[in-house]
């Protein structure tokens, strides 16, 4: 039996009697079988001691069965970790915290509450995935879309709650930022509504972020301060018309005029998300030419920048390659493909050409067609791979991402290449980095240039080499000011330590706050780095206990 941290077998019991009459015995999930699906799939401690595993489910349906859930774990000081959905791969997906945990599923809290497309807003429970909300909108024939992220089986709330992303606008691709409004249940069992919310009977709880005093709801974003039973967001009415060109440029340096350019036209909104990529990655499931992956470590295990280049040049192979969308009607899309064209005349070589377009509202025929399906607010699982095993090297068995914050800046994605491929060379590991890798541009203002550690399910070495690597990566990108956004359980505490101005002083503040509105730290202790008073001798036990490790202490 796997008991909670710090919580006696008798107690748990107790505990676990409670909430089975408080939820009714189905929807409390003991049996190891039933625990075992709430693992993570990808886990970088799998089969370890400390893999994060939980001692319980529970499954509440409304707001009252969570405070009831609450009310219980206060009783017997045991840990919870509320989850929407549990489908973000590489950063934790289903599984608790730590060890113990009590995972809160939400998934029975599905209801979608209001959409309006006059006003452009909806209002969802956490267990409402992004397939639901779509089937909603064009089973009532709405004039909206909700920026979604791929693959579309994830919740709006519990994907802006971690602070994801999407792909449309700007700002609807920064998912928490165009959320507006929400309810919490605290750790003393309240419930707690933000912004106009506050205002018994308000008519605009999706629409007014601020309502009165101070802005507390990115309080309850990658934190542990409470319990997030229902959201607003704000949604993208659906244009007219849809333009989607290509653009490719021979050389690498091509890409710091041309990120200086695409800011602009993004910024005036006269561009969507512009999509980076390099042809000279092969296709998914192709290998990569022999010359090429010879160019890449060719001087003395380090690229060969120039060799790269002109390869590039001598086979007409695109050194750069952007899909860029314009929404609006015909004549303003084309209107501002002229004026797109004119902007890149600039960057000698570069080209652009017509990819997709079409008239909205699509025809079922024409959702299939549509290359970019995410763009217009389509969920689908056809890209499921970015997120899964396909994507990884050996071992296969899954990964865990590491995605610092890098400036939206050229020369600043080329220096961050050079300093990744230099840091897994004197790391001894191959680097999965290369002086055409791509930033991630879902997330406005900013790029994020992540990559994926892989995961054995078989091989703790690799897994314990590969926590290594990961955590030198974490310090590496803070010394060059790019910092970690989102991470697995397994490394928050790193990630929360690189953000140490004055002495720590967010994380400071952040735990006094913990110990004032949840004095037994029983909501996700440890999560995003926050630990209460009786917990914060775990912070960095998975650290401790690999460095036993590796000095052959542990196993």
């Amino acid at each position: 039996m796997i008991l909670p941290y710090n919580v006696s077998e008798a107690s748990f019991k107790k505990a676990l009697n409670e909430l089975e009459v408080a939820l009714g015995k189905e929807w409390v999930l003991s049996e190891v079988e039933d625990l075992a699906l709430y693992r993570d799939a990808y886990s970088p401690q799998w089969d370890d001691e400390d893999e994060p595993v939980p001692s319980l489910v529970v499954l509440p349906q409304n707001t009252q069965e969570v405070q009831r859930v609450v009310q219980v774990a206060n009783k017997y000081k045991i840990a919870l970790f509320p989850i929407s959905t549990g489908k973000n791969l590489g950063y934790g997906a289903c599984a608790p915290q730590k060890r113990g945990d009590v995972v809160v599923d939400l998934k029975r809290m599905n209801k979608i509450i209001e959409v309006d497309d006059k006003r452009n807003f909806c209002i969802v429970e956490p267990g409402v995935s992004y397939f639901d909300l779509y089937e909603y909108v064009e089973k009532h024939n709405l004039n909206v879309f909700l920026d979604i992220p791929d693959p579309g089986w994830g919740s709006p709330v519990g994907n802006a709650l971690d602070h994801g992303w999407g792909y449309s606008y700007g700002m609807y691709r920064d998912h928490f930022g165009s959320h507006c409004g929400m309810e919490v249940v605290l750790a003393n069992g309240e419930i707690l509504r933000t912004g106009m919310g506050a205002l018994p009977g308000a008519k605009t709880f999706a629409e007014n972020k601020y309502g009165y005093g101070p802005y507390i709801d990115g309080l309850f974003a990658q934190s542990n301060f409470g319990i997030v039973t229902k959201m607003g967001f704000w949604m993208m009415p659906k244009p007219e018309y849809y333009l989607l060109l290509s653009l490719t440029m021979k050389r690498r340096e091509d890409l710091i005029p041309a990120v200086e350019i695409l800011n602009y036209l993004e910024d005036s909104f006269i561009v969507g998300w512009p999509l980076y990529r390099s042809p000279l990655n092969p296709p998914h499931g192709k290998a990569m030419n022999e010359e090429l992956k010879a160019l890449l470590t060719s001087k003395a295990g380090l690229p060969d920048i120039e060799g790269i280049g002109s390869y590039a040049l001598k086979n007409n192979i695109p050194y750069w390659q952007v899909d860029i969308p314009i929404y609006g009607n015909y004549e303003s899309c084309y209107a501002n493909l002229a004026y797109i064209k004119k902007r890149f005349s600039i960057i000698e070589g570069a080209n652009i050409t017509k990819v997709q377009e079409f008239a909205l509202p699509l025809s079922l025929e024409q959702k299939k067609q549509v290359k970019h399906k995410v763009s217009l607010g389509i969920p689908n699982m056809e890209i499921f791979w970015l997120s899964t095993r396909g994507e990884t090297t050996e071992p296969k068995d899954g990964h865990v991402w590491f995605s610092p914050i890098i400036p939206r800046d050229g020369k600043e994605l080329l220096k961050c290449q050079d300093i990744y491929i230099q840091t897994f060379h004197e790391l001894g590991v191959p680097s999965p980095i290369t002086p055409f890798a791509h930033p991630r541009s879902w997330m406005y203002r900013a790029f994020c240039f992540m990559l994926a550690f892989d995961n054995s399910r078989t091989d703790k070495e690799h897994n314990l080499q590969m926590r290594k690597a990961y955590r030198a990566m974490v310090k590496v990108a803070a010394d060059n000011g790019w910092g970690d956004y989102r991470a697995a359980p397994t490394f928050q505490d790193d990630v929360m330590a690189t953000y140490s101005f004055n002495d720590h002083i967010l994380r400071r503040f952040c735990e006094q706050l913990k110990d004032s509105i949840d004095p037994n730290g029983i909501l996700a202790p440890g999560r995003g780095g926050i630990w209460g008073k009786d917990t914060r001798n775990q912070r960095f036990a998975n650290n401790k206990l690999d460095e036993a490790r590796l000095r052959g202490g542990a196993k």
